[in-house]
């Protein structure tokens, strides 16, 4: 068993935010890999369908059954390419959930969220006096200084692209609800975790797998019998 970790949007380098976790998992004899959006992390930027090419890419690369993790944005994209032969399960991590013809932007309301800049080229940034206390509330002065550096720009398309297949409807999955997360509200986590197989409620903010991978970990390694 691998797992395959996708980050949320606005960030690059995913495998910096998922490495306590791997690290973690690899003790327990669990290797992971975190894969390259194009979306944010390609010249030209890439859009949704891209970034779940990138998925289905290290998915082909081998035979090897893959719990599939999507963080926040992320959890568009492993919708679209979970229905995959090699992946066991799905693992939504404060994550959207869609169903096939729905898109991140039908989400939220008819006005954009505060930290969320246009720039009116196509893209789109977080403003970043919003992610300590709305995203990073529990990272450390340095943590947080390492996230900062990694906020980026993302193609802003993916946003109004519906997903054209919902994996979770043949693929089973886990959604990890993420209780004192102040981005993404736990109503709305649960709402979205509705459509998931399982779910199992946490303690923890908006990104538990850099503050509290143990408690990420030891949610991942049950997905795996």
């Amino acid at each position: 068993m691998r797992v395959l970790f996708v980050h949320g949007a606005f960030v690059r380098d995913g495998a910096w935010w998922w490495q306590p976790t791997a690290d973690v998992l690899a003790g327990r004899g669990l290797r992971s890999s975190a894969v390259v959006l194009p979306s944010c992390e390609r010249e030209p930027l890439g859009d949704l369908h891209d970034d779940a090419e990138a998925v289905r890419a290290l998915l082909d690369a081998s035979d090897e059954p893959a719990l599939l993790v999507g963080h926040s944005y992320g959890g568009m994209v492993i919708t679209q390419a979970g229905n995959h032969p090699a992946v066991h399960r799905l693992v939504y991590v404060t994550s959207f959930l869609p169903d096939a013809g729905e898109a991140l932007a039908g989400f939220g309301g008819s006005e954009p969220a505060p930290w969320h800049v246009s720039h009116g080229d196509g893209t789109a940034s977080v403003r970043e006096e919003f992610v300590r206390p709305l995203f990073a509330q529990d990272f450390d002065d340095p943590t947080y200084a390492g996230a900062a550096a990694r906020l980026t720009l993302q193609n802003e398309a993916v946003f109004g692209q519906a997903v054209t297949k919902a994996a979770w409807r043949e693929v089973p999955s886990t959604y990890l609800v993420c209780a004192e997360d102040r981005a993404t509200l736990p109503e709305t986590q649960r709402r979205q975790a509705g459509r998931a197989t399982d779910v199992v409620e946490l303690p923890v903010a908006h990104h538990p797998f850099v503050t509290r991978p143990e408690l990420v970990a030891d949610v991942l390694l049950q997905t795996t019998t």
